[in-house]
């Protein structure tokens, strides 16, 4: 039996199950993932897999997964059961994880909305100067110019930041995908800004929340800017930040050449706050 993540470096989930295909693999795959927009259920349903369960698993639904799956075979009387060592996991890829089922609902809520199915590739998380900060904004802007909203939050004392970067060419075509109505006096490349913020920052924290048990709070989207080039909304914006833990991931949008970036940039303050409340994915036992 095998558990497969979707969201995986090199090859993901998608591509694995079709190499198994193309190899004649038998194997029952049971797909645990935080992408859970309906496509990718059943695509991965289509490709081979017999389940597909969400992240963070529910135990009580595995345990009668597995009871269904595998039949009980009776121990001898000399068999010794023994339990095999957890290895206790580093921060970061702590992080990384959490980061990942919060992107997954993030997706689901904008593919729902917009009716398209989103690629999802691994999360970034790292500890980020301004410097650093500023660096990989300019990298994920690739000499575009840009759209950018900002949404601060707080729960619990657990503050920060969070950025939506969408280039021009992307806003522009996503107007035409989703037939975005024009009326007269209302700034429509706004209002998907908006929009598409509202729906990324408000899943991904509710996603975040979910784990760490905090209930997340949102001011209203600021506009950064529209249309400008990266470095003048980093001008702008240079004297409010400092040292971070971001949270980075491109979403893209099947079938265009759309992509937004989701920045959420954590306050120095925050990291204890935050690893006592997600210390029970760290504990050994």
């Amino acid at each position: 039996m095998l558990f497969l993540d979707l969201t995986m470096p090199e090859m993901d989930g998608y591509q694995t199950l079709e190499a198994m295909q193309q190899q004649g693999i038998a194997v029952k795959t049971i797909v645990v993932s935080g992408d859970i927009q309906p496509q990718a259920q059943a695509r991965v349903k289509a490709l081979g897999a017999i389940e597909f369960l969400k992240k963070p698993i529910d135990k009580a639904v595995l345990h009668q997964l597995l009871k269904t799956l595998i039949s009980p075979q009776p121990l001898s009387l000399d068999s010794v059961v023994t339990r095999p060592s957890t290895p206790v996991l580093r921060r970061r890829d702590v992080y990384q994880e959490v980061a990942n089922v919060a992107i997954g609902r993030a997706a689901d809520s904008l593919a729902r909305h917009f009716n398209v199915f989103v690629h999802l590739p691994l999360p970034n998380v790292n500890i980020f100067e301004v410097s650093e900060l500023h660096m990989t904004m300019r990298h994920l802007a690739s000499n575009s110019n840009m759209s950018g909203i900002c949404q601060g939050f707080n729960g619990e004392g657990i503050a920060g930041e969070a950025l939506v970067l969408l280039s021009d060419s992307s806003v522009a075509d996503l107007i035409k995908l989703m037939n975005y109505p024009v009326i007269d006096g209302v700034d429509t490349e706004l209002e998907l800004l908006m929009d598409v913020s509202n729906i990324l920052v408000g899943s991904f924290l509710k996603g975040l929340g979910q784990q760490a048990e905090v209930k997340f709070f949102q001011s209203y989207p600021v506009v950064l800017g529209q249309h400008m080039s990266i470095d003048h909304m980093i001008e702008k914006t240079e004297s409010n930040w400092r040292r971070t833990m971001t949270f980075e991931v491109s979403y893209s949008i099947e079938g265009t050449a759309i992509k937004c970036d989701l920045l959420l940039m954590f306050v120095d303050e925050s990291f204890p706050l935050l690893d006592n409340k997600l210390s029970y994915l760290m504990d050994e036992e």
